[in-house]
């Protein structure tokens, strides 16, 4: 009874449109009531869960890709990712795609980088030609990528989910060939559409501005490679990482580039400030959830009732991958990292699957759930920038959805697409 007010109470205020943070702070409280424990157990788990030194990386990580967005350096991304495949089929669509896997190294974001790619390449495709659909579709699913290319915010959070048992170095590794494999999923589904709907081809502008392109992007693709080498080598922490990248991306867009000025470093330092207040009040809320659930023995019981219906360590991960999915079309993807976390990863674990293998799933498909209805907030976002209807760009969507998740179950099903590489750096 006691996990089905938990369950119960969250679901039906989510419903009703209440913020996910204090829909879990009310199932948690109104299951607390009803078990007799003492309503400062929640009081006590928020405060035990927002107090993790591993989640100081995640502002911190924000806050370095809110000076580089605003710094100029998605400008420069986008001009270099033009020069390399704004002359194959699809132009434009096929920046938008490598803008997003460039851009999504600095940000670590899909809603940040659908806000920058989006709003420089979804009006320049509809001014020259390319439907707008189209347009918005190509940059949402692209924005994906950036969930697992380093810095992601929820890989980080996976981890700080169990602690930082798991290897934040490890899962950055893991995250990289699944990112390329979407990339070029991506690129290639945009290619195939671009030619269906007869759109034209840009001209190559030459190795000469390629190469001066590259040069003017180079100081923040670097910031990726500082980042995921720093932490592979053990030079320093994620949290270490996190405050070198805030301030490199300040010397970058303050002394090489001259592009950040005092009063839009004001306004990054507000949204990056409200993003992360908003990021960690869901967190602290899911730490009381989270205890809860450990108190009821609801992890355990997934384990028994997943293996009552399958044996098989790969028809679990499908099962598994299927309720994610499900999960997504109504839940963001950090209270869902938070939420299912301790569910499902003592289920992987009991049945012989990497926990890092299985954090890299467990993001992908919660990412596809953010372009899905009707609570994908990459959705909400690119439909905003490109002044579209849901319903509009929802019927043309399913190619590039499909794309993405044929990129899943090989993931899923091929273990060393994510494990190889960091075996290979270990």
């Amino acid at each position: 009874m006691a996990i089905t007010i938990l369950f119960c109470v969250f679901i039906g205020l989510l419903i009703v449109g209440i913020p996910v943070a204090f829909a879990l702070f009310t199932a948690s409280l109104a299951t607390l009531l009803y078990l007799g424990l003492p309503a400062i157990v929640v009081a006590q788990q928020t405060a035990t869960g927002a107090a993790s030194a591993s989640l100081l990386a995640i502002p911190l990580f924000i806050f370095a890709g809110e000076i580089m967005l605003r710094g100029g350096i998605s400008e420069r991304l986008i001009g270099f990712a033009s020069s390399l495949v704004g002359h194959v089929r699809g132009g434009l669509g096929q920046v938008s795609v490598l803008s997003s896997l460039f851009f999504g190294g600095v940000s670590g974001s899909a809603i940040a980088d659908v806000s920058a790619v989006g709003g420089a390449m979804i009006p320049q495709m509809v001014k020259r030609g390319f439907d707008r659909d189209f347009a918005v579709n190509v940059t949402m699913t692209a924005a994906l990528v950036a969930l697992l290319v380093p810095p992601s915010h929820n890989l980080i959070l996976y981890s700080a989910s169990v602690g930082g048992s798991i290897s934040i170095a490890a899962l950055f590794a893991a995250g990289i060939v699944p990112a390329l494999l979407m990339t070029l999923a991506l690129m290639l589904t945009t290619w195939i559409m671009a030619r269906r709907r007869g759109y034209a081809v840009e001209l190559f502008p030459g190795f000469g501005v390629v190469l001066r392109r590259m040069v003017s992007a180079l100081p923040g693709l670097l910031l990726v490679a500082l980042i995921f080498i720093g932490i592979r080598a053990g030079v320093f922490t994620a949290v270490e990482s996190a405050a070198i990248a805030v301030v490199y991306a300040l010397l970058v867009t303050a002394l090489v580039y001259r592009s950040l000025s005092w009063r839009e470093f004001v306004d990054t330092f507000g949204h990056a400030a409200r993003t992360t207040g908003m990021i960690l009040l869901v967190i602290a809320a899911a730490a009381a959830f989270g205890w809860l659930l450990a108190y009821l023995q609801v992890p355990a019981a997934a384990v028994e009732g997943l293996r009552a219906i399958a044996d098989d360590k790969f028809m679990v991960l499908l099962l598994i991958v299927l309720l994610l999915l499900f999960l997504g079309t109504f839940m963001d993807l950090a209270p869902m990292i938070l939420i299912c976390t301790p569910i499902f990863l003592p289920v992987a674990k009991a049945f012989g699957i990497d926990p890092v293998h299985f954090g890299v799933v467990l993001v992908m498909a919660g990412g596809i759930g953010l372009v899905t209805p009707p609570v994908g907030s990459v959705l909400f976002v690119g439909t905003a920038i490109g002044k579209i209807s849901i319903a509009e760009c929802l019927r043309t969507i399913w190619p590039f959805w499909l794309a993405a998740l044929a990129v899943l179950l090989l993931v899923t099903f091929i273990p060393p697409l994510s494990l190889w590489l960091p075996a290979v750096l270990k």
